[in-house]
């Protein structure tokens, strides 16, 4: 078996144990894609066991698919050199950074860019999953984290810092007794977040996973909420619940694969990124001017 797009079905249908979701990872029909495999497994044996879970390997699938993963690191490999031996500040470039990052911190700084380089073409994808930069999800990635994959190569910023904010007039004209919280969904609260909070007691009203819709919902005085320094001090209708200083938070990282680490629009986007957030530290610090 020497065609790599049998490789490439096999490694779908594994990762997806689903005809359909790995028709749609390929690209085809959910038709062809079970006519190829019909067609391989008369050729090579039987390769996956239909079962009520879904596709499952056989043991000769099992061996199928690990020499499908090393011809796919192969070539994502052989792609990642090509793209790192072009040494003119051209072409395309894909990030990958949070949300809240882009709208809040980097958007006015990413447009700047592409204007002082007009020859670079930037893709900006925003997410807060840690995209896979091994197989070429994105070129360069902003996220925060404590220990991020060993092998990329890049800059460790600063902390991302929270406190406590409410809306001013929500503050001001909601009882104690009814102040609500607008929190996290229960798998990503911190611990002791509501205990170690100026209003312990008032319980959670609303959980949004999205930084984002939470800080909007913030603004617009639907409850207390803990939110990023950066994306609430700016904002004048919030005030802090608490006057201790804010809590850090995971490390904000500028990272790339190492096989683009010396690819000239690469570094200029990096260092670019880098100075930008570093002239943004304080706001991204919780550091109020003094009154």
């Amino acid at each position: 078996m020497d065609d790599w797009d049998n490789y490439r079905l096999i490694l779908a249908l594994a990762r997806s144990g689903t005809m359909r979701a790995a028709a749609i990872d390929l690209g085809l029909t959910h038709t062809t894609v079970s006519r190829r495999l019909a067609v391989l497994q008369d050729a090579r044996g039987r390769l996956f066991e239909k079962t009520t879970d879904g596709y499952v390997a056989t043991a000769l699938g099992y061996a199928l698919i690990e020499v499908a993963e090393k011809m796919e690191s192969l070539s994502l490999a052989g792609a990642r050199h090509q793209r790192a031996l072009d040494q003119e500040i051209a072409g395309t470039i894909t990030l990958s950074l949070p949300e809240a990052i882009a709208q809040y911190l980097l958007l006015e700084d990413l447009l700047e860019f592409t204007q002082l380089h007009p020859s670079i073409e930037l893709r900006v994808e925003t997410s807060y999953r840690f995209v896979d930069l091994d197989r070429s999800e994105a070129d360069v990635v902003i996220r925060g984290a404590q220990e991020p994959p060993d092998h990329l190569v890049g800059q460790r910023l600063f902390p991302n810092f929270v406190t406590y904010y409410a809306n001013k007039e929500y503050l001001e004209t909601t009882p104690r007794s009814e102040l609500r919280w607008i929190a996290p969904t229960p798998e990503a609260r911190t611990p002791g977040w509501l205990e170690n909070s100026p209003f312990p007691d008032a319980p959670i009203a609303i959980g949004i996973d999205d930084i984002t819709a939470r800080h909007r919902a913030l603004v617009k005085g639907m409850g207390l909420s803990r939110g990023a320094c950066f994306m609430a001090d700016p904002e004048p209708s919030l005030v802090r619940l608490t006057s201790k200083p804010p809590e850090p938070q995971q490390d904000i990282w500028v990272l790339t694969h190492p096989d683009l680490r010396q690819t000239p629009r690469i570094r200029v986007l990096m260092d670019f990124i880098a100075r930008a957030m570093r002239d943004k530290k304080s706001l991204v610090l919780g550091q109020l001017p003094a009154a």
